[in-house]
């Protein structure tokens, strides 16, 4: 569907705000001690229709702060990670946004929306040259959602690339308005050697997303940054980052979207398209 009126209306209203500042504000908040945080929980979840039955404490008086609330863990049985070695997992809890091929390191983004692939990778030409013909999967997060993000296959950590940017909002209204809005906005991009390829998971930062960490390396983002980050990580080092398929790897502190680049060719569900609802742990498709 392309960008209606309003659609264009509500994405550039935001447009001209102090991005970087308000979810500052939004990250101090979220993390205060205060007597108003239950109540605050308590709203948030009928607003939104958190299902809470899957948290590992779904008693609200136990969370300190709102952080704490929105960045819950689940029970382990909440969730089933697909068993089979050849068969891709979903990163996250959400709604696919698209879900494709990259040809010739363009990525679909909406309708007549395509993104480079190099931009959005932060100008790595050797990671880009090897996905630039593989496939992507784009999943938006809402503020609903759990919000950790977990390996779709297992993989050893070979680089972390953090790309300063903008803090759009990334709601389907902003992109299907917003040309590029992915590889515009701040992100952390964590590059993977699997079995079968290269696989990198990128982590895109939006309005009010006042955080985003990693579980090898912590809180990637604040502070703000002006420059491109690269931290390498040899899979051939003393103590290797290795992860197994369904293990958490990150989480959004605030909600957001996740991106899945794979070199394998493979092959996604047939029956599965944007607007579909996924959850962490599923079957989204397979390795060739």
């Amino acid at each position: 569907m392309t960008a209606s009126l309003t659609d264009k209306l509500k994405t550039y209203g935001l447009y001209v705000l102090p991005q970087h500042a308000l979810t500052r504000v939004v990250y101090w908040l979220t993390r205060r001690e205060s007597s108003m945080t239950p109540a605050v929980i308590r709203w948030f979840i009928k607003k939104f229709d958190v299902q809470m039955q899957d948290a590992l404490t779904p008693d609200i008086s136990n969370f300190k702060t709102f952080n704490e609330f929105f960045t819950r863990e689940l029970k382990p049985e909440a969730r089933v990670i697909t068993e089979a070695q050849d068969e891709i997992a979903s990163p996250a809890d959400g709604r696919i946004s698209a879900i494709g091929n990259i040809n010739e390191a363009q990525i679909f983004q909406a309708k007549g929306i395509d993104y480079s692939l190099l931009q959005l990778l932060g100008g790595d030409g050797e990671a880009t040259e090897r996905l630039g013909n593989g496939r992507f999967a784009t999943i938006y997060l809402s503020p609903r959602d759990y919000h950790r993000l977990h390996m779709p296959l297992s993989g050893t950590l070979l680089k972390q690339t953090h790309i300063p940017g903008r803090l759009h909002s990334v709601g389907p209204h902003t992109v299907r308005a917003l040309p590029g809005i992915f590889a515009l906005n701040e992100r952390v991009v964590a590059q993977f050697d699997t079995e079968h390829g290269l696989m990198a998971l990128v982590l895109v930062g939006a309005m009010n997303v006042a955080a985003i960490e990693t579980v090898w390396y912590g809180l990637v983002t604040p502070p703000q940054a002006t420059s491109i980050s690269h931290f390498n990580y040899p899979a051939d080092a003393l103590n290797p980052v290795k992860l197994a398929k369904g293990a958490e790897m990150g989480r959004f502190n605030m909600g957001s979207t996740i991106i899945v680049l794979l070199e394998n060719p493979g092959a996604w569900r047939a029956d599965m398209q944007a607007g579909d609802a996924v959850q962490m742990g599923q079957f989204i498709g397979k390795v060739g």
